[in-house]
């Protein structure tokens, strides 16, 4: 198959995580990224460690295979110098508080002025409206004010930080990407451009809907440590082993919850599970912990148990199925070195036949832009 954004320009204002793997999504599929920086330090996560060539390896694993501007978007003229990629850009991403890009004149209205099929996307914290459009806040405050932190408990009931920026990525960049895809459908069909509000807090909301369920049909409001999915069942919990390791254990259906118990040892009268959760987890808990990680490992080994030893990072880089799935198959370059490329839920199909690419210095695409006066 041929990339199916082959020919699309994208113009991204966007810094740090969301906005960039958005467009890093996009620009594996086939379009052009053009990202739009400040001259001199650029996008602020060029400035962090550890290092990767020029810029941090966060930075690189973000933007490869993009282009660079660097612009001052306050300057006299800066409108003016962006006008030849405006006019020819399918998609502009941003990711400003609101209002800051109507006041440089960049706005979806002014834009879209000039070019009606441009696609407009804005991702931020809680919207376009509402009465904390204009709050500073990150990741673990969208998760904490949604609610999905509240969800979560250490063994003090204290809510455990997540490994994962699951705002950014889940209620930002995908639903971006998503939603992008969606625009440009609806302009193949309409040839109008459309404006985009992705407000990462709201985006959180749809990643607890068995919780809303709950609370709306039934009034059953969820407890953190309580329910099926947050440490309530023994079918769906992590047991430490003898040698201080961890089996995620999720044998949810019946069918895998008997031969989990038989593969265990579960007494008969403690596998009824529905009679008291807590007895049976804590039955389950002593017997797992009377073998390794490696013991278990072969245990569950051939058998339908839904059990997993919880890996490192390191060890799951080792595996023998993502070494044969090859999502780490691609290159970063950078400083005359290659490192993995970030997987991104692209697939193969879709993608460049090219493996390896590296990213943009700052400013190396400058000669996209309308020429102007003094410094960019």
């Amino acid at each position: 198959m041929s990339q199916p954004l082959k020919g699309l320009r994208v113009l991204d204002f966007s810094t740090l995580l969301p906005g960039p793997l958005a467009s890093l999504i996009l620009a594996e599929a086939g379009a052009e990224v053009i990202k739009i920086e400040r001259p001199g330090r650029g996008d602020e996560m060029r400035s962090y460690v550890p290092r990767f060539g020029e810029d941090s390896v966060n930075f690189a694993l973000l933007n490869r295979g993009k282009r660079s501007v660097a612009i001052d978007l306050k300057a006299a003229g800066a409108v003016d110098r962006l006008a030849p990629l405006i006019a020819s850009a399918d998609v502009v991403l941003e990711q400003f508080r609101p209002g800051v890009m109507d006041r440089l004149g960049l706005g979806y209205g002014a834009l879209s002025a000039v070019n009606p099929r441009l696609i407009y996307c804005a991702i931020t914290g809680y919207g376009q409206h509402g009465p904390r459009v204009d709050v500073a806040a990150h990741d673990l405050n969208f998760i904490a004010e949604a609610g999905m932190l509240g969800l979560s408990a250490g063994a003090d009931g204290a809510p455990i930080l997540p490994p994962a920026l699951i705002a950014d990525i889940a209620g930002g960049t995908y639903p971006a990407v998503l939603n992008i895809l969606l625009a440009l459908r609806e302009r193949d069909r309409t040839g109008k451009g459309s404006r985009l509000d992705i407000a990462m807090a709201d985006n959180v909301f749809t990643f607890m809907y068995w919780a809303l369920g709950n609370a709306h049909a039934a009034g059953q409001w969820p407890q953190p440590g309580g329910e099926l999915v947050t440490g309530g069942s023994p079918r769906y919990n992590i047991y430490r082993t003898r040698d201080d390791r961890f089996i995620g254990a999720a044998p949810l259906e019946d069918k895998f919850w008997a031969t989990f118990c038989e593969v265990v040892g579960v007494p008969t009268e403690a596998r009824d599970d529905a009679r008291d959760p807590a007895a049976t987890r804590a039955c389950v808990a002593a017997l797992i912990a009377l073998d390794t990680a490696d013991g278990w490992r072969a245990r569950f080994e051939g058998r339908e148990v839904c059990c997993s030893v919880v890996a490192t990072l390191a060890e799951a880089l080792a595996s023998s199925h993502f070494a044969a799935r090859g999502i780490f198959s691609r290159s970063l370059q950078g400083d005359g070195r290659a490192i993995a490329a970030l997987p991104v839920p692209v697939d193969e199909a879709f993608r460049a036949p090219v493996l390896d690419a590296g990213y943009p210095a700052l400013g190396e695409g400058n000669d996209l832009l309308a020429p102007g006066q003094g410094p960019s």
